[in-house]
């Protein structure tokens, strides 16, 4: 590992958590866009997750530049396992998660710290939109607002996720937002080690939102998610057509376990079901034996 860079700005260290498995046409973009960050007290943990792409030599180049980046080279074992190895290798005051295909624009850790900072009080959670990069790499290309954006409008600020439960519903998202490292560690919060992608992010979701009543929300876009082709996303519905029922249900046994009894963070969750189980039908249809099974058991 690399030695952590001075503070180049005062604040608090942010722990940025890279996930990094054969990422290796997207990962420059990536990773200069955190080394941009006008939030400078910054550590990079760049854990690169057995790849067999050009991955690691971009990280190693990157941190051979500056000091902050941390380069974790590993076996491989998933997007869960991988995240949690970077918890349990950050020391920052908060945690950042940045998928190594997407990127950021420099204010978010700055805009997002001084937001939760002029609230006055204890924040767990600082969540903001993103942008969503449509066709992303063609010469059509362009920048949308998330399906929340302009919809978040809690009471007060910090806020309880019954005050904006339709978060719930959307797109978990989970990298637009800084998390304070010890409530992950109160709360024994960690990902589920599922194999490969696995949408980790599905129980995170609730298990970070729901277990807190200290939630800011900026309604400001920072983070570029790279959505996936149509025919992509299509091709992974037919490799896996019972992974949204699996994870719908991951999440509906974490509200249990909290014992969530909010009707409105139980409407969004069940919003959440239907939109799965249309994606599924859409692309797989209803008669697989499985399929129906699965659908009629959610």
């Amino acid at each position: 590992p690399t030695e952590t860079a001075p503070t180049m700005t005062t604040g608090d260290l942010v722990s940025v958590i890279i996930p990094i498995y054969n990422a290796e046409p997207y990962l420059d973009q990536a990773l200069r866009s955190v080394r941009e960050q006008t939030h400078g007290d910054l550590e990079v943990i760049c854990l690169n997750d057995g790849s067999t792409d050009g991955s690691l030599a971009i990280v190693e180049r990157h941190a051979s530049e500056d000091g902050r980046l941390v380069v974790v080279d590993k076996q491989n074992q998933g997007y869960g396992a991988t995240c949690n190895r970077g918890l349990a290798e950050a020391h920052g005051e908060w945690v950042a998660i940045l998928e190594p295909d997407d990127w950021l624009e420099p204010r978010m850790f700055e805009d997002l710290l001084a937001f939760a900072a002029s609230l006055g009080q204890p924040v767990d959670v600082v969540k903001s939109a993103y942008w969503r990069i449509l066709d992303p790499d063609t010469p059509r290309q362009r920048k949308v607002n998330c399906s929340y954006r302009r919809r978040v409008r809690p009471g007060r600020q910090p806020f309880a996720i019954a005050e904006a439960a339709h978060l719930l519903s959307h797109h978990p998202s989970i990298w637009s937002a800084l998390y304070r490292k010890a409530f992950l560690d109160e709360r024994g919060i960690r990902f589920r080690e599922f194999p490969g992608a696995g949408w980790a992010d599905n129980p995170f979701l609730i298990e970070t939102l729901c277990q807190t009543d200290r939630i800011a929300y900026l309604d400001e876009a920072y983070y570029c998610y790279r959505e996936e082709t149509a025919q992509k996303a299509a091709d992974f519905a037919r490799r896996n057509p019972l992974l949204p029922f699996e994870r719908w249900n991951d999440m509906a046994d974490e509200l249990e376990r909290l014992s969530v009894d909010d009707e409105g963070i139980w409407r969004a969750h069940n919003s959440r079901g239907f939109t799965y189980l249309s994606g599924v039908i859409e692309e797989v249809g209803i008669d697989q034996p499985e399929v129906q099974a699965a659908a009629t058991a959610m």
